[in-house]
């Protein structure tokens, strides 16, 4: 039976027969192969009998190749390595032409690893890092299912923009050489697929509202869609989010759910993928050490996550954070991009970055944000000015996660639909939540690519996603 090498490593096999199956990653003096199986971070060393073994196999162990290898398991003769295998026989299951194969065992920029996305994952980042995504995905879902949360996929397909930004893209049968029009030329949807104009969701969070209000307890993990043409660090036009909605919780329960939830998923990595983490930690060290003084960063990785996991988040209004933010040597000084100025300005991750990891030195959640900068859907507050939003602040990052109490009032919510212009024909379903048994209830969302950027120490989002869509790229 096929033993991983991260089971292998463990010793616990040592003077037994093994049998493994792997990627050679290096092969040196036709005597020592390094192999890994994708289970662990760490490869394995085989030790071949090159006198006894055939020349032209040996030719044919280069780095890609897939290989399968029968030996006995002993106490490693060399340094680097406490167990490695002495290898009996081998087999050759898929060649690797040295010339055409791109991963060699060097360094390789990110760009051009982005440009071979379909086998960055044979390098050791990309691995740790998807690894690492993975664990983290089964967290989530592990700490809702624990919570009594229920699973709700939302649809991908929708009629609604929940975020009211208009950055969709849309979906269609049409043909687009012959596009169908109505007496006021317009596009006539009517004799689209779904009879209407679609789009890919931006957001599950309106569709999760409803089944809250049913299931108590619900939450959404998939793919959104965002038209937005940025070619940022920070941006993907694909990307997953979790979005989890409660009935009857108000923004401080909202609040004590998302620092709860935050914390627990990454004391599961911190627990789970030590390996990876060290890898990462070791990586992100030396890049630092190689900027100026003045841009590195204060904290190394495993000590950033600890930072997150054993730290309070501080609770700071809007308001009070403004204030901060005004009367600040940066902003005073006008070193920030966009200085701060009055009440009412729209916080950049500079400023979110400064009350994290300069003022209060812990991560931050702000609430009661001015309402014009803020969703239709947040609940307006007694001063008519703000709205029971919060903002989850990290260090490095800024904000990670966004969320609010649902404005659960309907005469209140048709009002400030009317004034943003949002349709109410095509939320009826919507507004029904608030017609029959209407509560308070709240949620957030958080984007899976930014909690995968912060647990990895990566510096550019396509590096977490195994292939990034972003404009004018939808390559493999």
């Amino acid at each position: 039976m096929r033993t991983t090498v991260k089971e292998l490593l463990k010793g616990e096999k040592k003077n037994q027969e093994v049998t493994l199956k792997g990627w050679v990653r290096t092969f040196r003096a036709k005597r020592f192969i390094a192999i890994n199986d994708g289970s662990t971070i760490n490869n394995i060393q085989c030790v071949v009998d090159f006198e006894n073994t055939d020349e032209s196999l040996l030719k044919r162990i280069t780095t890609g190749a897939a290989i399968h290898v029968n030996g006995t398991l002993i106490e490693s003769q060399g340094k680097g390595q406490s167990v490695e295998i002495e290898v009996t026989s081998l087999e050759i299951l898929g060649d690797s032409n040295p010339d055409e194969y791109p991963i060699q065992p060097k360094k390789h920029s990110f760009e051009f690893l982005r440009e071979n996305a379909h086998l960055r994952v044979r390098t050791n980042t990309f691995s740790a890092v998807m690894r690492l995504r993975s664990a983290l995905s089964f967290a989530v879902h592990k700490y809702f299912t624990e919570n009594g949360f229920y699973n709700f996929h939302a649809p991908i397909i929708t009629g609604s923009d929940a975020e009211g930004a208009g950055e969709m893209f849309g979906v269609t049968n049409l043909d687009l050489n012959n596009i169908p029009k109505t007496e006021e030329n317009n596009i006539d949807y009517k004799q689209d697929f779904f009879g209407k104009e679609t789009n890919l969701t931006v957001s599950g969070q309106l569709e999760a509202e409803t089944y809250a209000m049913a299931l108590g307890k619900v939450y959404t993990f998939g793919p959104t869609f965002r038209a937005e043409n940025s070619n940022t660090t920070r941006h993907l036009a694909e990307f997953w989010m979790i979005e989890p909605e409660v009935a009857f919780n108000d923004l401080n329960d909202n609040m004590d759910l998302a620092e709860d939830f935050i914390q627990e998923v990454l004391r599961y990595v911190l627990e789970h993928c030590k390996d990876d983490l060290a890898f990462l930690d070791a990586r992100l060290t030396k890049e630092e050490s190689a900027k100026p003084m003045a841009q590195r960063s204060d904290m190394a990785l495993i000590e950033k996550l600890e930072f997150v996991t054993k730290n309070n988040f501080k609770r700071v209004s809007y308001t009070e954070a403004i204030d901060i933010l005004r009367n600040c040597k940066p902003n005073k000084k006008k070193k920030f991009q966009y200085i701060i100025e009055e009440w009412g300005a729209d916080l950049q991750s500079e400023h979110e970055r400064y009350l994290v990891e300069k003022h209060f030195k812990c991560p931050v959640i702000l609430f009661d944000y001015p309402a014009n900068i803020k969703a239709f859907y947040m609940r307006m507050n007694d001063d008519g000015k703000t709205v029971r939003a919060m903002d989850v602040l990290f260090p490095q990052i800024g904000e990670i996660v966004g969320g609010s109490q649902r404005e659960e009032r309907l005469d209140v919510l048709k009002e400030k639909m009317k004034a943003l212009d949002v349709d109410e024909k095509e939320l009826w379903w919507y507004l029904d939540t608030r017609k029959f048994g209407t509560a308070v209830h709240s949620g957030f969302g958080l984007g899976f690519e930014r909690l995968v950027l912060f647990a990895t120490g990566m510096s550019n989002i396509r590096d977490v996603i195994p292939y990034p869509r972003t404009p004018q790229n939808a390559e493999f």
